[in-house]
């Protein structure tokens, strides 16, 4: 049961950083076999990441149809319904948000199934989460989401923390999954649309 609870969330995870993928690929004016490239990369590069890192070869991206499935499906419906939405930045930050989330606890909970550390568990499900939407931003020549200033490996790791804790307490699972998961998404949205963000730097010909 909880094994199967993982896998729809990893998918749910891969489908919502797809889309994410796909609508900056609209952003960019990609043709379809390009936007179909990005949304599979942003939604699988992450798992990949991790899923080496762990040992769990060969990757469930690779292994398990049913993630290129949900990548191609989440590359179509954005091909033929977005253009006719939006394309502006926003909503593609909102669906990186939703995935960034989803990866962020499914990477921590796997790892710590793998045996891991708890602390580098919430680094792995970090890194998870932050995987594909930084490959995502290289490939359309935009700098990573992640070495700017809003919030984005922050929230995934207090995801991650999350999950650890709920762990070390020997809570269900799922319960602090579903917290993680939240809080990491709020965060998100509170900077996307309140700003929020870590201190930025700045030269001392700034400072004076």
């Amino acid at each position: 049961m909880a094994g199967a609870f993982l896998v729809a969330l990893d998918l749910l995870g891969t489908f919502v950083f797809a889309l994410s993928g796909a609508a900056a690929g609209v952003k960019s004016r990609l043709d379809l076999f390009g936007l179909m490239v990005l949304a599979f990369a942003a939604g699988n590069a992450g798992g990949i990441s991790r899923d080496l890192l762990i040992g769990a070869v060969p990757p469930a991206a690779i292994s398990d149809w049913r993630y290129l499935g949900v990548s191609l499906l989440a590359g179509l419906a954005t091909f033929f319904w977005y253009p006719n939405i939006d394309v502006r930045r926003r909503p593609v930050l909102l669906f990186d948000g939703a995935g960034l989330a989803l990866f962020a606890v499914t990477g921590t909970q796997k790892a710590l199934a793998a045996g891991l550390n708890p602390v580098m568990a919430a680094l792995m499900g970090m890194l998870t989460g932050i995987g594909g939407g930084m490959l995502r931003d290289v490939l359309v020549n935009e700098t990573p989401t992640v070495l700017r200033a809003d919030l984005y490996a922050v929230a995934a790791l207090a995801a991650g923390v999350v999950v650890v804790v709920g762990h070390l307490l020997h809570y269900p699972s799922f319960a602090f999954m579903i917290v993680g998961a939240l809080l990491c998404f709020w965060l998100r949205v509170m900077a996307i649309f309140r700003g929020w963000h870590l201190p930025l730097a700045s030269s001392r010909a700034q400072r004076n």
